[in-house]
């Protein structure tokens, strides 16, 4: 009996030494809390332009291709490959067969599956971007696609015209008016995202709305509360779900930084971006400094000029104004986030861009030029000039760098400049309809090439062209940006880039480039996270662990 007792205990021993030695499973949490700042001016994919928009869009829906966060190269997403014909101009996108439009009901918290993505709805989404009545702000992306921009500006009427077809439920097909190596990245935008003809057609504007949309992204929509929250639940059927650890994405809506500073340090956010105000007490702090990440960024921060009104249609007040801003002291004084100063539009990391190009000087801080610009334009030290206002998105952020601009050209140039803002979505159709004389604006990449930097916001007839730019040296911009589109040859295509930016920025001075961003985010340490250099977070890949 003794025997066997010490046996047993022997045994436990030695069991409970494995045991110990044994790494204990990981525990993870289902939900994370989030701050999107403002209200998505819409979750509608063909309607979005705005990045709070493109992240919700990002959660429920799958382009054919995805840029990858840490390389942003096109990767394959719901394509799995595609190829392109001998003269560049067919692109055949072959496409995953294990994709479902899946409907979520709010009320029972049940999850349906109602049919496969097929290769007719990307066909639909790319001709109801290109249809007029759509609206799509975005459409002039998909100009490249032959017949899309025939349609989209009402020369053509005919939507089977436009260049993409489904060769079979699984494959689809598009045919450009020219060779463009960087077309996949624009297929996989979100406008070209597919969506369910059937939903759109029987809700029209209500389609994104819970308990009407059909989903088949990574996540489905389970509450919009407008100006409030958004809930997103993670879809079962994603067919990378597996890879998906959380259950429930949380995301407030709270403009007010300080509020939402509060609110990470009281534990109610989990990733929260820093008030500018609060920069010297967070990396002074032991705890906040270790949860304070600075890192490369692929945007623009710049103030654009409406060309069209005084005195800002003059070409050398809009000079002197971007003369007029100490880009250094701004960062050191103001952003406190690493950020580098821009002489250009587009950021580096994107091909094409002069942003390190010694050869490209830009426009820096000089105020003694700048006066001397003002004074030929017929206002010295200011005097004379007509009332110009700048104006911002309501954000405090923003309003301490429109704050800091206008000391600056108070001070380095003698101009007196009103300070305006509006809420975001609201923001967005004044800047994209009636700019103010001066207005910000950020720019992130949708694919790392300088065609979607200059061409897509400031050719005159192919895009928005907030500016309201005209005249011989805006041709000679557009001519550059269609040469550089067209071309095969790398060094031939910066060598058209460089000239287009100096003409933006320099010469015509139709934007001033102010910084270029740095991700700056603070982040709970027990969220693993990744910090994407694509311009977009891929949230539903994050875990957020037992604390």
């Amino acid at each position: 009996m003794g025997k066997k007792l010490s046996l047993a205990l022997v045994l436990l021993m030695v069991l409970a030494m494995v045991l110990s030695s044994c790494k204990p499973a990981e525990k993870l949490v289902n939900k994370i809390n989030l701050n999107w700042n403002t209200e998505p001016p819409t979750m509608d994919p063909g309607l979005a332009t705005d990045t709070t928009s493109v992240d919700c869009v990002n959660m429920l829906f799958m382009g054919l291709t995805r840029l990858d966060i840490e390389t942003v190269e096109t990767k394959p997403y719901l394509a799995t490959e595609w190829s392109v014909s001998a003269d560049g101009l067919v692109w055949t996108f072959k496409m995953r067969k294990d994709v479902y439009w899946i409907h979520w009901d709010p009320k029972t918290q049940k999850a349906e599956k109602k049919r496969p993505v097929v290769a007719g709805d990307i066909v639909y989404a790319v001709k109801r971007v290109a249809n007029p009545e759509t609206a799509s702000d975005y459409a002039y992306v998909d100009y490249i696609i032959k017949g899309a921009e025939a349609v989209n500006t009402g020369e053509s009427t005919d939507l089977n015209s436009i260049g993409v077809r489904a060769v079979d439920d699984y494959t689809v097909e598009f045919t450009l008016t020219q060779p463009a190596g960087y077309f996949p990245a624009i297929a996989g935008m979100w406008t070209n995202t597919a969506v369910p003809h059937e939903v759109i057609e029987q809700y029209g504007d209500k389609w994104t709305e819970p308990g009407n949309i059909w989903t088949c992204g990574p996540a489905v929509l389970d509450v919009w509360e407008h100006e409030n929250r958004v809930v997103f639940k993670k879809s079962a059927n994603f067919f990378n779900a597996k890879n998906v650890f959380i259950e429930t994405y949380n995301v407030v809506l709270v403009n007010d930084d300080a509020t939402a500073m509060a609110m990470y340090e009281n534990g109610e956010l989990d990733v929260q971006a820093p008030p500018l105000s609060d920069m010297d007490r967070i990396q002074a702090d032991a705890t906040l400094s270790k949860e304070l990440y600075i890192g490369p960024g692929t945007c623009t921060y710049y103030y654009g000029f409406n060309t069209s009104k005084p005195p800002l249609d003059n070409v050398k007040v809009r000079q002197a104004l971007s003369y007029g801003i100490d880009r250094q002291k701004l960062i050191d004084t103001v952003l406190k986030g690493g950020q580098r100063p821009a002489k250009s539009f587009a950021c580096p990391g994107v091909f094409g861009n002069v942003a390190d190009d010694p050869n490209f000087k830009g426009i820096v801080f000089d105020p003694a030029k700048g006066k001397a610009l003002l004074a030929e334009a017929g206002y010295p030290d200011g005097k004379g000039l007509p009332e110009i206002t700048l104006m911002i998105n309501t954000s405090a952020g923003h309003q301490r760098i429109a704050e800091f601009i206008q000391r600056s050209w108070k001070e380095n140039l003698g101009i007196d400049v009103k300070l305006a803002n509006q809420e975001w979505a609201i923001y967005l159709k004044t800047v994209n309809t009636d700019a103010p004389q001066v207005y910000r604006m950020g720019w992130c990449l949708d694919y790392p090439d300088e065609n979607n930097w200059v061409l897509e916001n400031f050719h005159t007839t192919k895009s928005l062209n907030n500016p309201k730019w005209s005249g011989p040296k805006a041709a000679e911009f557009d001519k550059l940006c269609e040469d550089a589109a067209a071309s095969a040859d790398p060094a031939k295509r910066k060598e058209l880039y460089f000239k287009a930016e100096e003409l933006l920025t320099v010469t015509e001075a139709v934007i001033a480039p102010i910084y270029y961003y740095t991700t700056v985010v603070l982040t709970k340490p027990y969220v693993e996270r990744t910090y994407s250099k694509a311009g977009h977070q891929e949230f539903w890949y994050w875990k957020v662990k037992v604390h």
